[in-house]
Formats: structure tokens, C-alpha cells, sequence
């Protein structure tokens, strides 16, 4: 099993975007110095509570420079709302500059995304197919032309190309089974939301894994969840239990902007019925006891984490498991000690 981390960079009110910011950047060369495999980072606008990640491929390229085997991975770039080809070269340079380190998540993104970018919402599944094959091709074609119903192009060169062949690993993550059958045919590593408990993630994990044996592909399921640790349980419950108040309303923050139940009705005949649902409404109401006997958080002594791992590493198809360190406005020291006691003290047992 690898062991990532993965962050949103939620931005409580009156936090100095330059102070989070270069907080993550610390972070993300810690991690890299205590021995975690990857590092994943949401692409996402507008929404500050629930990210300020406006450039992850700028900040890998930055920490790229200050570390030396960890791997980087956007999660996701929101391809409806991008210009494939101008993003093929960004991506291609970001490898470049990492040095063969970047691994890329695609995805249709966010609901709240679209009404902001100008981009109507039941452009995002064909305007998100049409993408993939643009990208794919520029990066692995010395030219090529593509015509579509959104994009046109003809005979156009992209450049430059990147360092790993055919192309930077890829990944997608959403809460649509047409996601999980697809990642699964194509192969490519899913992300799964680090919100809901296993049990509404069973069936399209299943979906998933099915699809992956049918096409002769190997599950790479990257299982995202909170993670605190301490030797104290009382005094990880004082330490963390407004932190996950917060990630889990900050996670929620953005589906303001969705209310209504004409708009209700468009999510759900667009393919984006999940945020019509209530769930991430629902979750905002959950105790911290409901928290983590749900085991939405992995929050404990070192010891109680690795027999929760242990669980869910017998399930199978779980890959990954990337740890949310940095969640909810918690101090970036919280931080860098889950990721410390995380290195020394759960890694170990898996390898």
C-alpha cells in the first residue's frame, strides 16, 4: 500500500492566503522528508472555505525544487472549464519541472464550478470526453488535428511534450457510477470522496474493480481520509474536534450557491444528483463520536490507525491511502506531528 496526502488548502476566514499557502509548501516538503509516496492537491476557485488551491501544478514546481522523490498529483483539474490544449502544455512543463514526479487527475469537477466560469452545466460529461482524447493525443502526437462539438482544431502542434512516455500517470474521482465504469475501462487510479463512510462508497468501488478485471486492468483506488494522532485520546479529541466540525462544513460551504428546487432539479437530470441530495448538507449535522466511529476520520493513538488501516486494506483494491493532515483550520504544527507520527509509527507496519 502507498501512503499519500491529500489537501483541499481550506482557508478559514481571516487566514493570510501567503500564511496557508506557504504552510502547505512546508508541508509538502516534510513529507517528502519523512518518506510519504505522493502528494495530492485539489484544483479549485472561488470557494475559500473550501479551497484556495487556484494553481497546484505552480506549487508542485515550486516544492519540486526543495525535495527529492515525492511524487505530485492534481486532484483534479476540472477539464470543462480548461482549454485542453493550452492545459496539455502547462501539465507537459510541470513534469518537465518536477522531473518526471507529476501524476494528473481529470475530472468533470464540482457542480458549484460551472455557473462561475460561464460554462453550462449539461456542457460538462461531453465537453469532459472531449478533453480527454485532445489531451492525450497532444501529449503523445507530434501534431494533430480534432474536430468536435466544442473543440476545433487542425494540424496544431503542442509543446512541449512531457518527460514521462506516453504521458504523467492518470486519475479521475467524482460520486457518479458512469466515473467509476469508466476509470475502471480506461484503467486509470480513482480518487474516492473523503466524506462519505465505506459503506456508501462499496458500490461504486465495485463498479469500479469489476470494470478494472473486464478490461484487464489492475483496481488503484486512492482512499482519502482525515487522519490525527496522539498518544492521548482525550487529548486528540480536544485537539482535532472543531477541525472536523470545520472540514466537513467547509466541504458543504460551496453547495449554498446550488439551493433552490428548480436548481435541484437541473443537478439531477445533468448528472449531478449527488448535490442535490443532502448529503454534504447531512454531514455538517454528524457528532464527533458519529465522526469516528464511521471512520469518516482515522483519529487515535498511532496504534488504533494501523488496525483501522489493517480493515481497510482487507477489503482490497485500496492502493493508496492518502491522509488529510491539514483540514478545518488546524494549526499548521497539528500538521506537520500527525505527519511525523504518521511516517514512524503507521507507515512501518505496511512495509
Amino acid at each position: 500500500m502507498r501512503f499519500g496526502i491529500y489537501v483541499e488548502m481550506q482557508t478559514p476566514p481571516g487566514k493570510s492566503h501567503y500564511d496557508m499557502t506557504w504552510e502547505i509548501f512546508h508541508q509538502i516538503v516534510h513529507a517528502d522528508q519523512v518518506g510519504f509516496d505522493v502528494y495530492s492537491v485539489i484544483d479549485h476557485h472561488f470557494f475559500q472555505k473550501f479551497s484556495i488551491s487556484a494553481n497546484p501544478l505552480a506549487l508542485f514546481t515550486a516544492a519540486a525544487q526543495r525535495t527529492r522523490r515525492i511524487r505530485f498529483r492534481t486532484a483534479l483539474h476540472t477539464l470543462p472549464l480548461e482549454n485542453p490544449m493550452r492545459l496539455a502544455g502547462r501539465i507537459a512543463m510541470a513534469d518537465i519541472l518536477t522531473n518526471g514526479r507529476l501524476e494528473c487527475g481529470l475530472g468533470r469537477g464540482h457542480a458549484w464550478l460551472f455557473d462561475p466560469c460561464n460554462v453550462p452545466l449539461e456542457e460538462s460529461r461531453p465537453r469532459y470526453n472531449e478533453a480527454i482524447e485532445i489531451l492525450v493525443r497532444a501529449w503523445t502526437e507530434e501534431k494533430f488535428s480534432f474536430q468536435g462539438e466544442y473543440y476545433n482544431v487542425k494540424d496544431v502542434s503542442v509543446v512541449p511534450k512531457p518527460l514521462q512516455k506516453p504521458h504523467p500517470p492518470l486519475y479521475t474521482g467524482g460520486t457518479s457510477d458512469v466515473t467509476y465504469q469508466m476509470a475502471g475501462e480506461r484503467g486509470w487510479g480513482i480518487f474516492v470522496p473523503p466524506l462519505l463512510p465505506w459503506s456508501a462508497l462499496e458500490g461504486p468501488l465495485n463498479i469500479y474493480k469489476k470494470a478494472c478485471a473486464e478490461h484487464g486492468h489492475e483496481p488503484n483506488v486512492v482512499y482519502i481520509r482525515p487522519v490525527y494522532l496522539d498518544d492521548d485520546e482525550d487529548q486528540v479529541r480536544k485537539d482535532v474536534e472543531q477541525a472536523l466540525y470545520n472540514f466537513l462544513a467547509f466541504n458543504a460551504s460551496p453547495i449554498e450557491s446550488l439551493q433552490g428546487e428548480e436548481k435541484k432539479a437541473e443537478l439531477r437530470a445533468k448528472g449531478y444528483g449527488f448535490y442535490a441530495s443532502g448529503a454534504l448538507e447531512s454531514l455538517t449535522k454528524l457528532t464527533y463520536d458519529e465522526i469516528v466511529q464511521q471512520e469518516i476520520a482515522f483519529v487515535g493513538t498511532p496504534e488504533k490507525v494501523v488496525e483501522q488501516i489493517k480493515n481497510l486494506q482487507a477489503k482490497g483494491g485500496i492502493a493508496e491511502l492518502a491522509i488529510v493532515a491539514n483540514f478545518g483550520g488546524i494549526e499548521h504544527w497539528k500538521s506537520i506531528k500527525t505527519q511525523q507520527l504518521f511516517a514512524q509509527r503507521v507507515m512501518p507496519a505496511f512495509r
